[in-house]
């Protein structure tokens, strides 16, 4: 098939299609990258600062269309799949749907179904927009409500997802966000992370001995949002108290491959406060042995058909749970060997860059 990826969203993209051409597949990705974190793609839409910025984006774009056409699947990252407005994105997936064979669209990222649901019918006990039945009220919080309800975004994801042949979630949080709109529609692929050819003999080593490594990245604008400031309390407060069985890295807004470098040393990961799953990071993580400490809910297991593996220290969205389980994690180091083992069968069973194309590949090939 002759697929083209639009969009990118924490490596997601980039990964699949590597799994994707492994199957034989013609694939084209074409994305900003995400932002700074600068994913690699075939096609580089990153945009410039300013208005003069958008103009050259457009323009990158309209060029483009004429070579966007005949594909056999075109899948959208997200509603919001070009770093435009959302009017202007009306016409371009037109234009998309109008001269290739499927539309694809996933449920990642922000979105009007993800904001919506969360922030009136709350299908999970936490989340980025409610706690309980109580919404949450913090800046970055109102701030994606007010972009998403009752604008323009909101009509194009409806639009989108009213329209394209079909939807795939990568997460239990963005399935149940969709679900009730879209039930026959909808479909749960795991999110692909391509295991490494060899785990570094630092995450296989029996030394108990030495300060456990724990690893967060923080993003300054979203970290209130995200619960990183609350997981970042708590490692400092333990770093504190135990200064010779812990040791703290923290990272903020750098690229990809240096993230990746810098965590790899690492024992285990902060991430993901306000989530049931995991997400690319933690699971790249997971695939080296790196243990995640954040969001492993039971339903996580559940959506994946998983019974065995339970390599996720799952906290709940405060302080207080995040400081015990950690304490926990730093006093008993005896527990690592087994939850890197755990960690890495769970990647390899559940999120293998080749499975997940494979899967990918079954819902494409039904839409014909």
């Amino acid at each position: 098939m002759k697929i083209l990826l639009l969009g990118e969203y924490s490596n997601v993209h980039n990964t699949l299609a590597d799994g994707l051409r492994a199957l034989g597949h013609e694939v084209t990705v074409a994305s900003n990258g995400d932002f700074w974190k600068n994913y690699p793609r075939d096609i580089d839409l990153a945009r410039k600062p300013g208005k003069l910025g958008g103009i050259l984006l457009m323009a990158k774009v309209y060029w483009s269309l004429l070579r966007w056409r005949n594909y056999d699947v075109v899948q959208l990252i997200n509603p919001m799949f070009l770093e435009l407005k959302a009017e202007r994105l009306f016409p371009i997936y037109r234009y998309l749907r109008r001269h290739n064979k499927k539309m694809v669209l996933c449920a990642m990222g922000m979105d009007w179904y993800w904001v919506h649901e969360c922030t009136y019918n709350k299908p999970m006990r936490y989340s980025d927009f409610n706690f309980g039945d109580q919404v949450r009220t913090d800046e970055c919080a109102v701030k994606e409500q007010r972009d998403w309800l009752g604008t323009a975004k909101e009509r194009l994801n409806k639009s989108i997802a009213e329209d394209c042949d079909t939807i795939i979630a990568g997460l239990y949080d963005d399935h149940v966000c969709y679900k009730p709109y879209f039930p026959n529609k909808l479909h749960f692929v795991p999110l692909p992370i391509k295991m490494p050819v060899s785990i570094d003999s630092h995450h296989l080593d029996t030394d108990l001995t030495r300060p456990v490594k724990i690893f967060i990245g923080i993003s300054k604008s979203r970290s209130v949002y995200k619960g990183t400031d609350i997981m970042l309390r708590a490692a400092e407060d333990l770093q504190q108290k135990y200064p010779d069985r812990m040791e703290l890295i923290k990272v903020c807004g750098v690229p990809f491959d240096e993230y990746q470098h810098l965590m790899d040393s690492s024992d285990a990961i902060l991430d993901q406060l306000y989530s049931y799953t995991p997400s690319m990071n933690p699971l790249l993580a997971m695939s080296k042995g790196i243990i995640c400490i954040g969001g492993g809910e039971s339903e996580n297991y559940e959506i994946l058909n998983e019974n065995e593996l339970r390599p996720i220290i799952n906290v709940q969205p405060t302080y207080k749970s995040v400081y015990h389980e950690l304490e926990q994690f730093i006093l008993h180091p005896e527990r690592i060997p087994v939850l890197r083992e755990q960690s890495i069968a769970y990647i390899r069973r559940h999120h293998d860059h080749i499975k997940v194309a494979r899967a990918y590949e079954s819902i494409y090939k039904s839409l014909f």
